[in-house]
């Protein structure tokens, strides 16, 4: 049953959504900003409620004027915060990340820095949209906020790069060439040079070979039919750079691996576990000051792609971090780098056990794109404490954020 009531908003939640209380439930109220008041009407889910605006009554100091008309005129869910100032995004960021280590991991922190981006638009490197069949065409762009099973034409996204979006569009006019099915998942990634198409869907397809053609500036071109892992197609370049997950913000990327060097110096390590590790890009930056690095990653083109890019004395692995890590121990210094889920039991165990060659675990590094599943590994590892806590911000407009934690030893 749906209640009706004014409502003052104090903070944002994980996810972009703010937060304030009615009758001593939090409710949830998406695209609000801390200091807007506002009528609204709710609903119960569980011990907590979820809103919508029906009169903005006080307008929040942090409220801007969303830049995407996709954001307003089709509610977009890709951006959830382009509605705030930009000091109020990272300031929201900074309570997110306190608040989860706080409220799951049980490790008391004050809000972090979170280092700003220098490009706050036309940043991503990488844009993956949902392509849906509807009367014998095609409809290309994102799902609607709250509505995950809708799918609106997306016309231009002003946090992607011109050069993806330009893409985008030449990939979008041969969409008579994509696999015949109902709904694709189709990502495009700038490589340099040209760019990098990974299509997920479909169980048989007959003319890659003619969308490879027709596209000049398609370099790799990757496909996932219907329940199986990405395989390369065709490729222009010598070595595929593979089709993980790789950063989408260069400038932002470059910050956090510089701080990761900083970090890891502080305990001169002469060797060093980079695990989760993609292409490389933290793997060569500590490799490049000396260290002997190992770097573990599943999928096979980026671990070799990894191996290319390492000087003389460092090695990739192509392996799970679960087969592999026990193996590369010991080391003076980890890097993990694990994807939105977290670290698994495993892993942690891992980390954690003893050996006669180390008593105790060695000095962690833990990069996170999740503040709540990092905040649940770290109330796991009682043989670490946190000495540091940092906050990147990769997307600017989502509600999404980098944290890198540095760990030693608990006495």
């Amino acid at each position: 049953m749906n209640e009706t009531f004014e409502i003052r908003i104090d903070s944002i939640a994980a996810g972009g959504d703010g937060v304030g209380r009615h009758g001593g439930m939090v409710v949830f109220v998406p695209r609000t900003a801390p200091g807007d008041i506002a009528r609204i009407e709710a609903h119960k889910e569980g011990r907590l409620m979820r809103g919508r605006v029906l009169k903005l009554l006080t307008s929040s100091p942090d409220r801007v004027e969303p830049a995407c008309r996709h954001f307003v005129s089709d509610s977009c869910g890709g951006c959830q915060l382009q509605h705030l100032s930009y000091e109020a995004q990272l300031s929201a960021k900074a309570g997110i990340i306190s608040d989860a280590l706080t409220r799951v991991g049980g490790i008391s922190v004050a809000p972090p820095k979170v280092e700003p981006s220098e490009s706050r638009w036309r940043y991503r490197r990488k844009l993956t949209l949902a392509f849906r069949r509807k009367d014998g065409a095609w409809i290309s762009g994102l799902h609607r906020l709250n509505s995950p099973d809708s799918v609106f034409s997306l016309s231009d996204c002003e946090i992607t790069d011109d050069t993806v979006m330009g893409f985008w569009r030449l990939v979008r006019a041969q969409s008579e060439l994509l696999p015949s099915d109902r709904d694709l998942r189709i990502a495009v990634r700038a490589l340099s040079p040209g760019f990098s198409l990974v299509i997920e869907g479909g169980t048989s397809w007959d003319r890659h070979h003619a969308l490879f053609n027709a596209v000049p500036d398609l370099t790799e071109l990757w496909w996932a039919p219907r329940e199986q892992r990405p395989r390369l197609l065709q490729s222009r370049a010598p070595n595929a750079s593979g089709a993980s997950f790789t950063q989408v913000n260069e400038g932002v990327a470059a910050a956090l691996r510089s701080h990761v060097v900083q970090l890891a110096r502080q305990s001169s390590p002469t060797s060093a576990i980079d695990a989760y590790a993609g292409t490389g890009d933290i793997a060569v930056a500590l490799a490049v000051t000396g260290m002997r690095v190992t770097a573990i990653e599943v999928d096979s083109a980026a671990s070799k792609a990894c191996a290319t890019r390492l000087p003389t004395g460092s090695r990739s692995v192509n392996s799970s971090v679960e087969s592999a890590l026990a193996t590369a121990l010991p080391a003076d210094l980890v890097v993990v780098n694990p994807p939105r889920a977290g670290l698994t039991p495993e892993v942690i165990q891992t980390l954690q056990r003893s050996s006669p060659q180390s008593p105790v675990p060695c000095p962690l590094i833990y990069v996170s794109c999740n503040p709540a599943t990092l905040a649940r590994d770290l109330k796991r590892m009682d043989r670490y404490r946190v000495t540091s806590v940092r906050g990147f911000d990769m997307f600017p407009q989502t509600a999404h954020v980098e944290t890198v934690v540095a760990l030693e030893p608990a006495a």
